[in-house]
């Protein structure tokens, strides 16, 4: 296969080895309620990293905006390679056109290694979903091909409305672009989508008729099976059960008795009467010319996307407007997009993580509460910002107001519930390589801990040695001293404070046996020392 080569890409290549595992900080005053949603603030590669031990292979759905790079964006690159030629673009603003290949070099450089960590991140059965336009849709398909080991599966094109087409009139020398890209790829090459469908307008006359759009004249007609309809068209397929030749018969009969013609829409209202009474799929056939049976095709109120999304305008501003009551962000995506993806990617999985690592104004996260309280779902969002004025005064929140509640033009908007953690970048816990680092509190390695078993950042006020923090009906403990000295033995099991429920241990060794564990209801689990290196 093919591979795409270009200035410092053997500097970035295995750059997301090098990036330390550093713990994740709750910032209590900028988050709202008790929930396992995370807003993180922090650089994206890092953050992505610090995520590795908690949700590495448990991603359903990933989708990014990254910057397009179109050569007016003040996007810096501040990620610390070592590279000389890389080094060397520390923290300047990317060029613009004149300075063409540096321009594509500095981009690519700093998007690979976040995509590898987003492949690692990734579920077996998850899809990513990055947006962009044709700047470097070219080189990202080459580079996604690389890392997602040729899982392309497809490009969702979606239409720019006219304001943002006109816009690009003095900034481009060629022809205006009227459209941007999803570029879609999943993390399994044998995965296959679900179908996807789009209600229509249960209003609109005609709607649910999926093989005919309302034109009526005679050439605009054509024969099908050897019948040229008088209107319409016939909407038959190939059969399913020869049974159903009685109700075709039945049908017939029907209509000659109302003295109404055999058209499509005296079929349809037949069949559609037939179902209701019935209570259930009712299935109908007719023969063909060739005496070969042939399935009518049940009336419908939606209709099978294809991957031109042209109902949808990718910016969202006028909904992020409505929230705030004025503009605050350049370009929102639109909520209705992130909806129709997670809807789509996790139709059969109401409790799957959506993960955003450039997060912007916070629309994924604002999808995905929307998508919650339609169906009842417990889905869970990751965003990630680095601008912290971006983080805290539109991503934060946008999403406090949408949890509780917001005025907007069209009135008062009832909260969508829910909540989120916001998350600060914390010290280095463990090295590249995935060994503890230099000295480490005890509170430290207690929030690592309770992080890994409960989604959720340490409330220190509630930790009293050896009792770190309680999730459920699981109480966690932790014997930490300095390592390699940490022993839990039958004192330390009389002094534990008694529980109704089970009890999580954490300690260097045990010296009791497994009998003993099983009737004082305690897991014990060894110090992680050394996480899992990815």
């Amino acid at each position: 296969m093919p591979t795409l080569d270009w200035i410092g890409k053997q500097a970035v290549v295995n750059h997301d080895k090098d990036v330390p595992f550093r713990l994740l900080k709750r910032d209590t005053r900028l988050s709202l309620g008790d929930s396992e949603n995370l807003l993180i603030k922090g650089d994206n590669l890092e953050a992505l990293k610090a995520l590795m031990p908690y949700y590495v292979g448990k991603v359903k759905c990933i989708y990014i905006d990254p910057p397009y790079n179109t050569g007016t964006e003040n996007w810096v690159y501040n990620d610390a390679v070592n590279s000389p030629e890389i080094r060397a673009w520390l923290g300047k603003v990317v060029g613009g056109e004149d300075d063409d290949l540096s321009r594509h070099d500095k981009w690519l450089c700093m998007m690979y290694p976040r995509l590898k960590l987003l492949w690692d991140l990734l579920a077996d059965d998850g899809v990513i979903f990055i947006s962009i336009d044709y700047n470097e849709q070219h080189h990202l398909i080459c580079m996604m091909n690389e890392i997602f080991k040729g899982c392309f599966k497809d490009s969702v094109v979606i239409r720019r409305g006219a304001k943002n087409v006109q816009a690009q009139f003095e900034t481009i020398d060629s022809l205006n672009n009227g459209y941007e890209s999803i570029i879609v790829y999943s993390k399994s090459r044998d995965y296959r989508f679900q179908k996807l469908y789009m209600e229509l307008e249960e209003e609109k006359p005609g709607s649910w008729n999926n093989h005919w759009r309302g034109t009526d004249r005679p050439t605009m007609r054509y024969k099908l099976f050897g019948i040229t309809p008088p209107e319409g068209q016939w909407r038959w397929g190939e059969a399913r059960s020869k049974k159903a030749i009685q109700n075709y018969e039945k049908l017939l009969s029907d209509l000659k008795k109302q003295g109404k013609a055999v058209t499509q829409e005296n079929i349809d209202a037949w069949y559609l009467a037939r179902v209701e009474e019935a209570g259930e799929e009712f299935d109908m056939l007719r023969l063909s010319e060739n005496k070969k049976p042939e399935h009518y095709i049940q009336p419908t109120n939606s209709k099978l996307l294809s991957n031109l999304w042209t109902d949808i305008k990718p910016n969202g501003s006028s909904q992020l407007k409505q929230v705030f009551g004025k503009k605050v962000f350049d370009t929102p995506k639109s909520v209705d997009l992130i909806k129709r993806i997670v809807k789509w990617m996790t139709k059969d999985d109401k409790e799957a993580v959506i993960l955003d690592s450039f997060a912007g104004s916070g629309t994924t996260g604002h999808a995905v509460l929307e998508v919650n309280r339609e169906d009842n779902g417990k889905r869970k969002f990751i965003l990630v910002e680095m601008e912290d004025s971006i983080a805290k005064g539109i991503t934060a929140e946008r999403l406090k107001k949408v949890v509780g509640g917001y005025a907007s033009d069209e009135g008062e908007e009832k909260g969508l519930g829910g909540g989120f953690q916001f998350m600060r970048l914390d010290t280095t816990l463990f090295d590249k390589d995935g060994k503890l680092s230099g000295p480490i509190t005890y509170l430290d390695l207690a929030r690592y801990i309770f992080f890994t078993e409960a989604r959720k950042d340490l409330d220190e006020k509630s930790v009293k040695k050896p009792y770190i923090g309680t999730k459920g009906d699981l109480d966690y403990f932790l014997f930490f001293t300095e390592r390699g000295k940490n022993t839990f033995t039958r004192e330390h099991l009389q002094k534990l404070p008694k529980s109704d429920g089970q009890r999580v241990v954490y300690a260097d060794r045990c010296l009791m046996s497994d009998a003993l564990l099983r009737k004082e209801r305690i897991t014990f689990k060894q110090i992680p020392y050394q996480v899992k290196v990815y």
